[in-house]
């Protein structure tokens, strides 16, 4: 940790830190203790994957964590969902420009494979408008939607509800991302009546990396994409069918299950206070709006991101002079998400930072002072 306490870090949509100390305690310990994974290493007093569904089931709204298969990351519940779906050539998926790369490369496939693609265009703050969701649904009528709950670029939050209620209405499956949404909003699964939703465990959960997984609703079976030992009723030749093994082969991230779970924990003792990290956030977005930079600003519902754009600079020299000059550390160019930047205008992405529960007002000031330098540096060589 040494050094670390003079950095900013503002690239928490990336995965998140500073980590509850709890987290690497957990995550230590569990490495120093006899494995007990799932029953493969032959010790079973205490199955952390168990308790850790558990605990998700409540935050993913969910009555069933069985229905819950945990894997190394919400790319891993991505590409089990899309390609373990039961899909035919001439099927058709919809879709948004908003995706991140764990869904777009994936669908590039299934394009491969007959299968036709729709990408909708969002907003110029990445939101999906419904009426534009509404019509492309009646007209497609898709068999699988894809949609992301909250843009890791913007931060804009879709209705999930409404939108997954409309792909319904004509008979479509709903895969939700909700890789930037859980841990900072409500997310209710039942209540939406969505069908899927991969989620990762290193963001606003503020577990280890290495973590995530998939929930598929009850009645719902997926053809499994990665095949291995599950530890029990090995004598099958395929996977056994009940969830959560139905999904989950070989061996899990024991150590950092532990450490999600006691993340898990900590957060239930220590409430989110999110009016205080939203109030940073706009507070940086008036900021960097009155020193002249271009701010994207959808209204809420949003996470703690914030994308801006220096007229005059690439987004990428930006982000080397703030890590370089000033120690903070962000995030700059397509963000994993390049069709969206054609919605956005920004062609050469944009420069993000991502706060969390950590974040504090200093910080931001920081970013403000050293945004008013380069600016200040680009009026003189004018």
């Amino acid at each position: 940790m040494k050094g670390y306490e003079q950095k900013v870090y503002l690239n928490n949509a990336a995965t998140s830190w500073p980590k509850p100390d709890c987290v690497a305690l957990a995550v230590s310990q569990a490495l120093r203790s006899l494995p007990g994974d799932a029953g493969r290493g032959g010790i079973r007093e205490f199955d952390v994957f168990d308790q850790v569904r558990k605990k998700l089931s409540a935050l993913l709204g969910v009555s069933s964590p069985e229905r819950i298969a945990l894997g190394s990351n919400s790319t891993w519940g991505l590409n089990q969902a899309v390609f373990g779906f039961p899909l035919e050539p001439g099927d058709r998926v919809l879709t948004t420009k908003a995706e991140h790369n764990a869904v777009l490369r994936p669908l590039y496939r299934l394009e491969k494979q007959g299968i036709q693609v729709i990408y909708l265009d969002v907003d110029k703050t990445g939101r999906l408008e419904p009426e534009v969701w509404k019509t492309a649904v009646r007209k497609y009528r898709p068999r699988l939607c894809v949609l992301i709950h909250a843009s890791n670029v913007t931060g804009a939050v879709n209705d999930a509800e409404t939108l997954t209620a409309m792909a319904k209405d004509v008979g479509a499956a709903m895969l939700l991302d909700i890789s930037q949404s859980l841990g900072w909003i409500s997310v209710e699964m039942e209540k939406w009546g969505a069908d899927m939703a991969a989620f990762t465990g290193h963001k606003y959960l503020l577990g280890p990396q290495g973590t995530g997984g998939l929930y598929v609703r009850p009645g719902l079976t997926l053809d499994p994409y990665v095949l291995g030992g599950t530890g029990v009723k090995s004598n099958l030749k395929e996977m056994p069918e009940e969830m959560p093994l139905h999904l989950e082969a070989g061996t899990g991230n024991e150590p950092s299950y532990h450490g999600l779970l006691a993340a898990l924990q900590w957060a239930e003792e220590n409430p989110l206070d999110r009016e205080k990290t939203e109030e940073i956030l706009r507070y940086l977005k008036k900021g960097l709006r009155d020193l002249g930079c271009r701010v994207i600003q959808p209204e809420p519902p949003v996470t703690p991101v914030l994308s801006f754009t220096i007229p005059g600079w690439h987004p990428g020299e930006v982000g080397d002079i703030l890590s370089g000059s000033y120690d903070i550390i962000c995030r700059t160019g397509l963000h994993c998400s390049p069709r969206i930047m054609e919605n956005l205008g920004t062609p050469q992405g944009t420069i993000r930072l991502s706060l969390s529960r950590f974040t504090k007002r200093a910080d931001a000031d920081r970013v403000l002072e050293a945004v008013a330098a380069m600016c200040g540096d680009q009026m003189e060589e004018t």
